[in-house]
């Protein structure tokens, strides 16, 4: 059954849970359905059901978006050693890293989904000595990707939404697209969120829903908050989703705090994208 347009779901692993069942029972005291979620990793969660978890995952009656992959080895501590460490960006990774990436495109297809999203990691400028090889290597990860009929949506922050609707018209793969959160473009410092929902906006194929406030000292984290109270400004936010046409779902990500905080924060982001929605 198809998910309707603008449902509010939340991103699995900002629950932090290790198991279907207890994402079930989160969901299910959420009061929604809908979630984007993790393949499995030290960031996005490791499920105890292991090589099952597909199945089980299929079976527990909630609806899937998409799957999140996060690759070992990425460290978020500071903005500097997520930009050493993030997705392709380092070339002595990127062999492994495609494993990893086809690997999870096999469990993005036994969990029943054609969606997957991931961090290509920050993007070389153009003119910089590294670009034409990352670049090569985003290729790859989408002819592979393409092979197996799923579309790849690398997530918003680590750059200026113009650098990253460049890099998407320089690689003209048409199954590769945007999964955008507004909060990190607040957090990397990489600009307005609404602007970039109107630059990016025929890319846009998931959504993580999230606020920030931005940094006071350069090269240091924003601060995430919770929905509402931070300087996205949510309603814009999803009036500009509406204007651009987007239709996906509105997965919330919450990562800070531990699982009852977590929990709390996102249901009242669900009653904060519910008063945007009337």
């Amino acid at each position: 059954m198809a998910i309707p347009p603008l449902s509010i779901g939340v991103c699995s692993w900002s629950l932090q849970v290790t198991s279907i069942p207890e994402l079930k029972r989160l969901l299910d005291r959420l009061g929604v359905n809908v979630v984007q979620i993790a393949c499995g990793d030290p960031h996005h969660a490791a499920w105890a059901e292991g090589d099952d978890m597909p199945k089980a995952a299929n079976a527990a009656g909630f609806q899937m978006t998409g799957a999140m992959l996060g690759f070992p080895g990425e460290d978020y501590t500071t903005p500097q050693t997520i930009q050493k460490t993030g997705g392709f960006g380092d070339p002595a990774t990127r062999p492994e890293r495609l494993q990893r990436f086809q690997w999870a495109l096999d469990r993005t297809l036994a969990l029943g989904l054609k969606d997957m999203m991931l961090h290509a990691g920050f993007l070389s400028e153009p003119g910089e000595p590294d670009r034409k090889p990352f670049l090569e290597t985003l290729a790859k990860a989408a002819d592979l990707a393409k092979a197996k009929g799923i579309t790849i949506a690398f997530e918003t922050g680590q750059e200026t939404a113009d650098l990253l609707k460049l890099t998407l018209e320089e690689l003209k793969c048409p199954n590769v697209k945007v999964n955008f959160d507004p909060a990190n473009m607040i957090l990397y410092d990489k600009g307005d969120p609404i602007r970039a929902v109107e630059i990016l906006g025929p890319h846009i194929k998931s959504v993580h829903v999230k606020d920030a406030n931005r940094t006071k000292t350069p090269g240091a984290w924003g601060e995430e908050v919770p929905l509402g109270q931070g300087q996205v400004n949510i309603k814009k936010f999803i009036q500009t989703l509406k204007k651009v046409g987007f239709q996906g779902a509105l997965c919330i990500e919450r990562e800070v705090g531990d699982q009852e905080q977590r929990v709390a924060d996102i249901a009242h982001g669900i009653k904060v994208l519910k008063d945007c929605l009337v």
